[in-house]
């Protein structure tokens, strides 16, 4: 075994798997359905601040998308001019063009080991990997809302994923621009959001029900993930094109002293009345 793959199954693979068999112990008739659902929703929250940067930076580089194809027509004739001028371009709105693909990459190796500690943990027969001291389910129930998670099936959870991978694409998808290149990019990310779904729903045909579960609930939380993304981007967007004078705090602040010097000018007044009599 090479030193990559130990290295995944110590660090990666026995826990998750320890974690999703511990689930189904504990979960009252040992469905591995809800452990499967569990335990995803405990990676993603683990993964959620790698994600949400990845999720933000993707939102801002679509949207500056146009000003980008802007520049990469302008420069061209001169590659050099062109790398320049994109280089600056990602200076000046403090971006990085990586700061969507390196989170995702940290994620992809966990992904891929809860894709066979899924596949194993439908049955007993890898119990050899289990800790020592954590119990054991004497079965693990397999069935869930009549689907049996370690056969394939054919229709209700593939064409679920597929189209919550649709949904999720359409989050992502450019908006349309003017030009001949971006028409052509435009039409092949079109493209892309059409057919990923197809390829997604027949994948999920021809594997265990419990892997769709899997890609389900993950895509739901990346929806989820998405469309925070998008809705901190337009409250950054508003406050920058429409500052507030004064928080919240600060007309608290001004109110009291309003009214303490309310108080201290009528006292003035009545004191100065005194006087006169």
């Amino acid at each position: 075994m090479s030193t990559i793959k130990l290295f995944l199954k110590t660090i990666l693979y026995k826990p998750l798997f320890n974690a999703l068999i511990f689930l189904v112990w504990l979960i009252p008739g040992h469905n591995v359905a809800w452990a499967i659902i569990i335990l995803t929703i405990i990676i993603r929250l683990i993964l959620l601040p790698s994600s949400l940067r990845a999720a933000r930076a993707q939102m801002k580089l679509r949207d500056l998308q146009p000003e980008l194809a802007k520049i990469q027509a302008e420069y061209k004739d001169d590659k050099t001019k062109q790398s320049q001028a994109v280089m600056e371009f990602y200076k000046k709105h403090q971006i990085s063009p990586w700061g969507s693909c390196l989170p995702l990459l940290i994620q992809f190796p966990i992904l891929i080991v809860l894709y066979y500690v899924f596949i194993n943990g439908l049955g007993t027969q890898r119990f050899d990997l289990l800790y020592s001291f954590l119990p054991r389910p004497e079965v693990i129930n397999t069935v869930w809302l009549g689907i049996d998670l370690a056969r394939p099936d054919r229709w209700i959870l593939p064409i679920m994923a597929g189209i919550l991978q649709f949904i999720q694409g359409r989050q992502v998808q450019p908006k349309p621009q003017p030009g001949k290149g971006q028409d052509m990019q435009m039409a092949m990310s079109r493209q892309m959001l059409y057919l990923m779904p197809v390829f997604t729903v027949i994948i999920a045909m021809r594997l265990p029900a419990a892997l769709p579960l899997y890609w389900i609930i993950t895509t739901l939380f990346g929806i989820g993930q998405q469309w925070w993304a998008m809705r901190s981007l337009q409250t950054a967007k508003s406050e920058i094109l429409n500052p507030k004078s004064e928080t919240n705090g600060e007309k608290e602040e001004i109110r009291k002293n309003k009214e303490e010097i309310d108080k201290q000018v009528k006292h003035g007044v009545e004191v100065t009345v005194r006087r006169k009599k």
